[in-house]
C-alpha cells in the first residue's frame, strides 16, 4: 500500500498515488488525465486550471484537507491580477500534491471536449406557451381621468386581447413610462400567462411593435451531465442544443456520494448548489452566443432533474433523501423566478419545475413519461432512461409502475480502467471475430473502422485516447459471443481461449483491445475489475426492471425503450447478451434519445401538458427497489451474462454463447450457462 497521496482527479475518475510535491499537471499527464497546456508548464497559458475539493469523499475513501495542494505561489498571483482566475481554481503547473486530493478538470481545461450526446429529438408538438407576445394601443394619460400608466397598460391587454394581468416584478414599473413615451404609446407585451401555481404577469415591454421573438429552455439537468435545449417561443425551433458536465461530479460521481458529501461536510449542500447553478449559467451563455440572442430575450424555462438534482438545484438540503423512507421536501410541480435561482436570463423569467414522482424517481422520470407516455400504450413497454442513476417505467393503459435503479457511472465510462467520458478518440464500438478472436472498433470522431484502409489518417488529430460506455458495452458482449467471457464475467487465458490477446493481469485475465505504445499511446484493456463493474451496474438495472415485470404478473414485455444520452447509443443485441434488458424481439427495442429533455420541451412548449403529466404522475405507482426483498434476489441472478436464471429465448434464436466456464473448478454450469437457465 503506497504511503504517497492519493490524487483522484474527475469526472475522468482517474486515480493514483504520486510522491509529495508532484505538480499537479505532472499527475495528471502520468495517468492520462485530459488536462490541457501549451506553455510548458510556466504559467503563461493557462490552460492547465483545475478546481481542488475539500472535505470528506465517502465514495474516494479520502478526506481531503485545506492543504492538499501546494500555497498559492507568486506566479498563479501574477496571472489571476492581470488576466483573471476564478475563485478556487489552480493552476495544474503550480499547484503541487501535498496530501490526499481530488481535483476536478473543467471542460475548458480539456483537451478533448466532452461529447454530451443529448440532442433534441424531432417531435410534432401542438404549441401552446406559456409566455406570448402582445402589441397593444394603450390610452394616454388625461388631466380629467386620472390613472397610472401601468394600469392604463393593463386594461390595454385586457380590452384587446381579453388577458387579464395585475402584476409586474419591479424592474417592468421602473422603465414602463419611459418605454410607453418612446412607443408614443403604442407598445408590444411580453405576458405570462400563468397557470394553477402563478397568476398573469408581464415580462417585458418593447416600444412600438417589436418583430423579433423571445426564448424559453428546455433543461435536462442529470447526475453526469447539463443539457439545455434554445427554443423559439412562436415557432416551437430548437434554435441551439448544447451541454456540459455537471459541475458536482467532483463531489461524487453518484447520487448517494453526493448527499454523503452533504452530511459529511458542513455547507456541502450549499457548495454544490453553488456549483451547479454556476455551470448552469455557464451553459446558457455558450447557448445563447451559439445561437446568436441575447439571454435578457430568455423569459421561460422547464427544468427536469432526479430528486437529489432537483433538492440541490433549489437549495434543499437532500438529507432525507439519503435514508429511509426517502422524503421528498416536496413532490408538487414548482413555478420560481430566475432571480430566486440565480439564473443569468431574464430577471423576470418564469421557471417551471416538472412534479416528482416519489423519492428516488424524479421530475426527469415524469418528463420521460410525458415523452414516450407508457399510459397511452396498448402494448405492455418498458421504459428504461439509462443513466448513473436509472428510471425505469413499465406499463399500458391499465397502469404505469415506476422505479429507480442506482447503476452507477460505469455506463458513462468511469471505474473502468482504460474507460473515459464520451469525447473524440474514445472507442465507442466493437467487433471480435470470434473465430481469430480479433478485434475491429470504432473511435468518435470517425467512421472508419480500425482494419480498415485510412483509419490512421482519420485519427491523426485525436489519437485512441481510451473507451467510452458504449464500447464498454459492446466490447464485453463481444467477448461473450467470442468465447474469452464466461457466464460469471470471468476472462479466460490465452490457453483457454486460443488469443494471445488474453494476457495475465495479477490472478486474473485481461483482454488486450489496442496497444498503442511503439507510437506513445495508451494500451487499452479490458479487465476483470471492469467486467465486475459492468456486471454490477447492469444487473441494478435488470433487477429494477425484473422487479417491476414481477409486480405486473408478467414474464415478458412487448416492446423495450431505451432512453437517456446513453440509452441511444446501446446496441440492442449487445444490451440482451449482457443481460441489460428483458429477452424481447429486437426490432421491438428502440432508442428514445433524451425522452427527458423531450418531456421538458414538450412541457416549454404546451402549457397543457403541464397539467398532463400533473395528473399522470398522482397515477404512477411507484415500487421502492430498496425494501423489495426479492430485488436482491433478481440482481444476483442477473450478475451472471446475461442471467443464470431468467431465460432469453428469442436471444438464443439469434446469437450462440458459449458454454465455457474459465472457473479453475472447471464446472462449467456453475458460472450461469444456459443449461442452467433453461432449467429456470
Amino acid at each position: 500500500m503506497s504511503s504517497d497521496p492519493l490524487v483522484i482527479f474527475t469526472p475522468s475518475g482517474k486515480r493514483g498515488n504520486f510522491p509529495v510535491g508532484t505538480p499537479v499537471l505532472t499527475a495528471a499527464r502520468q495517468l492520462g488525465v485530459d488536462l490541457d497546456s501549451v506553455c510548458g508548464g510556466r504559467g503563461i497559458c493557462s490552460k492547465c486550471q483545475v478546481t481542488p475539493s475539500v472535505g470528506e469523499f465517502p465514495k474516494h475513501g479520502v478526506t481531503v484537507s485545506e492543504d492538499a495542494l501546494s500555497e498559492w505561489n507568486a506566479v498563479e498571483e501574477r496571472y489571476k491580477s492581470k488576466r483573471g482566475l476564478i475563485d478556487g481554481r489552480r493552476l495544474g503547473c503550480q499547484a503541487t500534491v501535498q496530501g490526499d486530493v481530488v481535483i476536478d478538470v473543467p471542460p475548458e481545461s480539456q483537451v478533448h471536449k466532452q461529447v454530451v450526446r443529448k440532442r433534441a429529438e424531432a417531435r410534432d408538438i401542438t404549441m401552446n406557451p406559456s409566455t406570448r407576445l402582445y402589441y397593444v394601443e394603450v390610452e394616454e394619460p388625461d388631466m380629467h381621468k386620472p390613472s397610472g400608466d401601468l394600469q392604463r397598460l393593463y386594461e390595454a391587454l385586457k380590452n384587446q386581447w381579453d388577458v387579464d394581468v395585475q402584476r409586474v416584478e419591479m424592474n417592468i414599473l421602473q422603465d414602463v413610462q419611459k418605454v410607453l413615451r418612446q412607443g408614443q404609446w403604442k407598445v408590444t407585451v411580453a405576458v405570462h400567462l400563468g397557470d394553477h401555481l402563478r397568476r398573469p404577469k408581464i415580462m417585458h415591454v418593447w416600444p412600438g411593435f417589436y418583430e423579433g421573438t423571445i426564448y424559453g429552455l428546455a433543461v435536462d439537468l442529470g447526475s453526469t451531465t447539463i443539457a439545455a435545449h434554445l427554443c423559439d417561443l412562436k415557432s416551437g425551433e430548437v434554435i441551439a442544443s448544447s451541454g456540459l458536465m455537471n459541475p458536482q461530479i467532483r463531489f461524487g460521481e453518484d447520487l448517494m456520494s453526493r448527499v454523503s458529501y452533504s452530511m459529511m461536510n458542513e455547507g456541502g449542500d450549499k457548495e454544490m448548489t453553488r456549483a451547479v447553478r454556476e455551470g448552469m449559467n455557464a451553459l446558457f451563455v455558450q447557448l445563447a452566443a451559439e445561437a446568436g440572442v441575447d439571454k435578457a430575450l430568455i423569459v421561460d424555462a422547464v427544468f427536469v432533474c432526479n430528486p437529489v438534482m432537483h433538492h440541490l438545484f433549489l437549495g434543499i438540503d437532500p438529507f432525507e433523501l439519503g435514508q429511509a423512507p426517502f422524503a421528498l421536501a416536496t413532490n408538487e410541480s414548482i413555478s420560481l423566478s430566475a432571480h430566486e435561482l440565480d439564473l443569468n436570463i431574464h430577471p423576470s423569467a418564469r421557471i417551471y419545475l416538472l412534479p416528482c414522482i416519489a423519492g428516488h424517481v424524479g421530475a426527469d422520470a415524469a418528463a420521460v413519461a410525458l415523452s414516450e407516455a407508457p399510459d397511452k400504450s396498448e402494448e405492455l413497454v418498458l421504459v428504461v432512461d439509462v443513466g448513473t442513476n436509472a428510471e425505469i417505467l413499465l406499463g399500458n393503459t391499465d397502469k404505469v409502475l415506476a422505479c429507480s435503479s442506482p447503476t452507477g457511472p460505469a455506463f458513462e465510462g468511469a471505474q473502468i480502467s482504460s474507460g473515459q467520458r464520451a469525447a473524440p478518440g474514445a472507442i465507442e464500438k466493437v467487433e471480435i471475430n470470434p473465430e481469430t478472436k480479433e478485434p475491429r472498433f470504432r473511435v468518435i470522431g470517425s467512421d472508419i473502422w480500425s482494419d480498415e484502409d485510412g483509419f490512421s489518417e482519420a485519427i491523426a488529430t485525436t489519437g485512441i485516447t481510451g473507451i467510452c460506455g458504449s464500447g464498454i458495452i459492446e466490447v464485453i458482449a463481444e467477448m461473450r459471443i467470442a468465447g474469452i467471457l464466461d457466464a460469471s464475467g470471468l476472462i479466460g487465458s490465452a490457453e483457454q481461449t486460443g488469443s494471445a490477446r488474453c494476457i495475465a493481469d495479477g490472478r486474473t485475465n485481461a483482454y488486450l483491445l489496442w496497444d498503442g505504445s511503439a507510437d506513445g499511446g495508451p494500451t487499452i484493456t479490458v479487465t476483470n475489475p471492469d467486467i465486475r463493474a459492468i456486471q454490477m451496474a447492469k444487473a441494478a438495472l435488470y433487477s429494477g426492471a425484473r422487479l417491476l415485470m414481477d409486480k405486473f404478473g408478467v414474464d415478458t414485455v412487448d416492446r423495450v425503450t431505451l432512453a437517456g444520452a446513453f440509452g441511444a447509443h446501446i446496441s440492442a443485441k449487445h444490451a440482451m447478451v449482457l443481460g441489460m434488458i428483458p429477452d424481447c424481439t429486437i426490432d421491438k427495442v428502440t432508442s428514445a434519445g433524451n425522452a427527458a429533455g423531450t418531456g421538458a420541451r414538450i412541457a416549454l412548449l404546451n402549457t397543457d401538458a403541464r397539467r398532463e403529466i400533473e395528473e399522470t404522475v398522482r397515477k404512477i405507482e411507484k415500487i421502492e427497489t430498496a425494501v423489495e426483498p426479492r430485488f436482491q434476489e433478481h440482481f444476483v441472478n442477473a450478475s451472471a451474462i446475461p442471467n443464470s436464471v431468467d431465460p432469453f429465448p428469442i436471444l438464443e434464436s439469434i446469437v450462440t454463447l458459449p458454454s465455457v466456464s474459465f472457473n479453475t473448478g472447471g464446472d462449467k454450469e456453475a458460472a450461469g450457462g444456459r443449461r442452467r437457465r433453461r432449467r429456470g
